[in-house]
């Protein structure tokens, strides 16, 4: 089972058949690529990694940009037996040689654009070398197993730490739960993911899952202004949108929407933060189309959802997906598999025998070991469940924040911050700045506050944080709430 062969060849696609597409403003087509041409592609890149120094198993760090070589490169990698590394085009070269140096990579792939990594010690493959790679002539995928490892991608820790979240073969297989407990897909589908191509939601829901049945894949690449998406669904006839909510609250605040509005679309998808269920009632009552709405992570993909099976009930993510062992546990119960009680919040998990569950994570067996409670992997999410059967989200059980549909750990961000020679404390939390969007917040003692410059702190967390994780508001504070045991308590700078 190779994930790459799974995606590629399970829905046994017409060759000719337009697999992906590259749009720029106004929909215009950019690129577009065949199922043949893609396959083809994706073998001559596997052909030409094959032929380097790499062992199978070999990881291989993506730095590479908003562009097709992304999903080619990606799949490339995984067909010929490689593990690659996708990784935000966002990120500084600190944090990008952080990943380097913890994934041990064999090799970096780069665009020539994006910052590589301040310390590097492995083989570099610029622009001329990714030619080079897709010119090769197509072979044959590896005859991987479906627990062999996959991809590696890194994601904030509880700790600070970002930790690589390693996946099988068996992951792109695994996602068939979604296809239609979420999506309601079919080969005639055109899906619209506005995501960019490294982030993991892209990768699933907007490459895998529409390849995986024989779809067309849609991606944007041009301006991010809030006002081109309703002329982008339109004009591509896109028949599934895939966003974070966030998304669509600026595309009803800054389009002219109404149910005459992208008229080939079926329904919205979304995911990566909580849609509020006033979102909800504002996008079904002025579109007159539905949007579905999935809980996932990085560890195993989305495992609640709504979807044309499944009515939405306004404010819930919706039901396990069909085969899905997920359950809320009690949060104080003594045994391994103290359920909680209907209607009451406890910690939302998954049955070690998901086939999407992550392998574990890379070189971190103890912090593997300690996301499990028995056979349940935790989340860190709460939840409770209705009479229904329908789950409603609690809130994190750690301190992990949501920026936007990335999970930003607040230490990763304090430790920048108080390297700063003005700064004498530092505390991070997600404060909300209204209904279903919450804002990374510092809260500062300075050195001398007479003489604190705020602006000279956001220059140097711009310079060393991805734009996602650096602060969006400044508060100075004379001092940080602790608990008795000097914890700080983010949560009460949340509320103030």
């Amino acid at each position: 089972m190779n994930l790459a062969r799974y995606c590629l060849t399970n829905a046994a696609p017409d060759p000719g058949k337009t697999a992906l597409e590259v749009v720029g403003p106004g929909g215009a087509i950019l690129e577009t690529w065949t199922y043949q041409r893609l396959t083809d592609t994706v073998l001559s890149i596997a052909s030409g990694l094959k032929e380097t120094d790499l062992r199978p198993g070999d990881r291989i760090l993506l730095r590479v940009g908003h562009s097709s070589d992304f999903p080619l490169l990606f799949f490339g990698a995984i067909a010929g037996g490689f593990v690659p590394i996708p990784t935000s085009a966002q990120l500084t070269a600190t944090e990008a040689d952080a990943v380097l140096t913890d994934s041990r990579a064999g090799l970096i792939i780069h665009d020539g654009a994006t910052t590589l990594p301040e310390k590097v010690a492995c083989p570099l493959f610029g622009p001329g070398e990714i030619v080079s790679l897709k010119q090769n002539t197509p072979g044959g995928f590896a005859s991987s197993g479906p627990n062999d490892p996959a991809f590696l991608i890194y994601t904030s820790g509880t700790s600070g730490t970002p930790k690589g979240v390693l996946h099988a073969h068996r992951a792109a297989s695994a996602r068939r739960p979604m296809y239609q407990g979420w999506y309601g897909m079919s080969a005639r589908d055109r899906l619209l993911h506005a995501g960019a191509f490294n982030w993991t939601y892209t990768l699933g829901v907007g490459l895998m899952d529409p390849w995986a049945n024989g779809a067309t894949s849609i991606v944007y690449d041009g301006p991010r202004d809030p006002d081109v998406w309703a002329g982008v669904i339109d004009a591509i006839r896109a028949t599934l949108f895939a966003a974070v909510p966030s998304l669509y609250r600026r595309i009803l605040k800054y389009g002219t929407i109404n149910e005459t509005s992208f008229p080939s679309l079926r329904h919205g998808l979304t995911a990566g933060e909580a849609l509020p269920a006033t979102l909800y009632e504002d996008w079904t009552s002025r579109t007159g189309r539905e949007l579905y709405e999935a809980l996932g992570m990085s560890e195993i993909s989305t495992y609640l959802s709504s979807g044309p099976d499944v009515p939405v009930k306004a404010g819930s993510p919706g039901k396990p997906q069909t085969g899905r062992k997920v359950a809320i546990l009690a949060e104080d119960g003594p045994g391994d598999e103290d359920m909680a009680r209907e209607g009451e919040a406890g910690l939302l998990a998954i049955h070690r025998d998901e086939p999407g569950l992550m392998l574990g994570y890379w070189n971190r067996p103890d912090e593997t070991s300690a996301a499990f409670r028995g056979p349940w992997f935790l989340t860190g999410d709460r939840a409770r469940e209705d009479a229904d059967g329908y789950y409603w989200y609690e809130g994190r059980a750690d301190d992990l924040m949501n920026a936007f549909g990335y999970r930003v750990a607040p230490e990763e961000v304090e430790r920048v911050l108080a390297t700063h020679p003005q700064v004498q404390e530092v505390a991070v939390t997600a404060v909300g700045a209204r209904e279903g969007v919450s804002l990374i917040t510092a809260f500062v003692v300075p050195q001398d506050a007479d003489t604190f410059d705020v602006d000279a702190l956001a220059e140097m967390a711009g310079s060393r944080l991805a734009e996602y994780k650096r602060p969006k508001v400044y508060h100075v504070v004379e001092s940080l709430p602790r608990t008795a045991s000097g914890k700080v308590m983010r949560q009460a700078l949340a509320k103030n």
